[in-house]
């Protein structure tokens, strides 16, 4: 689907951005140009950013074999 018109940035592209390495918004939009026109597609765009972050986070914790515990010092 594309998330940006203007420049004509798809929410594949911007998923495939974070799985090249992009770890914010800010980078994504570097990286895509999304938003970078007229800013409409701000909000959808850093929607995806965050699901596809939280999905690579927690197949990433998944894949630990033990679980992580933080501990307060």
């Amino acid at each position: 689907m594309y998330v940006c018109l203007c420049v004509g940035v798809t929410d594949g592209q911007i998923r495939d951005a974070i799985y090249e390495g992009c770890c914010s918004y800010k980078e994504v939009r570097a990286a895509t140009g999304v938003a970078s026109q007229c800013g409409k597609c701000a909000c959808l765009a850093k929607e995806v950013v965050r699901e596809t972050l939280t999905s690579v986070q927690v197949s990433q914790q998944a894949a630990l074999p033990y679980p992580v515990e933080f501990t307060a010092a």
